[in-house]
């Protein structure tokens, strides 16, 4: 059963949530339901065509800081100093080039422009963040993502140069203040970087223990 959420800041169990992990249509994105949400272990993921859809998965893909894979070349990269790194400086570009990469499983962006609005008052009520990689002063790769205690949510990153999104999680997991980074959905990208599947009950106990 799918629930439809209406004004009250409310969302069903997510053990409720179907096979594909769909639980609720509609409610709105206002940071108050957003960050309910995202307690909760329940995020949105829709695209212009479809009403909000929230989506809790029987199993995340997660990566736990210590266990990211870092390989020969990358480790040379990063010596390199070919890129910087910085943390909340350009949250709108990064959302903005992030929308123009189309997730696993749909053709066009999922990041719609009603989204972009309710992530960035996520990031100036401090709970979302960003890691820009830059080139120079030309934005070269990044991702962005909203913090539930030491927990990490990423919701999407980009790469303009080779390796450049690389430099941005190895970033967040090495910056110490994370025991979790949830990449949500597998990729066999993320895959590769150490990513692996949990249950929700092992994402609850974690997230409840950072509420």
């Amino acid at each position: 059963m799918i629930f439809r959420l209406d004004e009250r800041l409310i969302f069903p169990n997510p053990e409720l949530a179907e096979p594909d992990g769909l639980l609720a249509v509609g409610g709105d994105l206002s940071a108050n339901r957003l960050m309910l949400a995202y307690r909760h272990g329940i995020f949105p993921w829709y695209s212009d065509e479809t009403p909000i859809l929230w989506y809790s998965p029987h199993e995340r893909f997660v990566l736990y800081p210590d266990e990211v894979k870092i390989s020969k070349s990358m480790r040379q990269v990063l010596r390199s100093a070919r890129f910087t790194v910085t943390v909340n400086q350009s949250f709108a570009q990064v959302i903005e080039a992030c929308s123009a990469v189309p997730r696993d499983g749909q053709d066009g962006t999922w990041i719609t422009e009603d989204m972009k609005q309710a992530y960035i008052t996520l990031h100036q009520l401090g709970y979302a963040h960003s890691y820009e990689v830059w080139t120079g002063k030309e934005l070269v790769g990044g991702l962005y993502g909203v913090q539930v205690g030491r927990v990490f949510c990423g919701e999407s990153m980009f790469s303009k140069q080779s390796n450049a999104s690389k430099a941005a999680l190895i970033t967040v997991c090495q910056s110490g203040l994370y025991d979790l980074i949830d990449c949500q959905l597998h990729t066999e990208y993320l895959e590769s970087m150490g990513s692996r599947h949990i249950s929700r009950q092992t994402y609850m106990q974690v997230l409840e223990a950072n509420a």
